[in-house]
């Protein structure tokens, strides 16, 4: 799902089990745990994503490195530097 699709839900609440030593150390720091929540998770998700795509796609990403590695790139006769 988009982030940005997220972010026009409407939020609803959630009960989370957090330290309390974490919780006054946030609050005295004036941070904004649900803002952060949403932000962490919204990082962890991309990273997540990304490392789904990779392991998808590593056989084609091998297999054109190899092609590229024998036959170098279409561009190589053309290239200036």
């Amino acid at each position: 799902m988009d982030i940005c699709h997220v972010a026009r839900q409407a939020k609803r609440s959630l009960n989370l089990s957090v330290k309390n030593a974490l919780i006054q150390e946030a609050k005295s720091l004036d941070i904004n745990l649900s803002r952060e929540f949403e932000t962490h998770l919204e990082t962890l998700f991309k990273q997540r994503r990304q490392e789904k795509w990779l392991v998808e796609n590593r056989a084609a990403l091998d297999a054109y490195n190899e092609h590229v590695e024998r036959n170098g790139v279409f561009s190589d006769g053309l290239r200036g530097f």
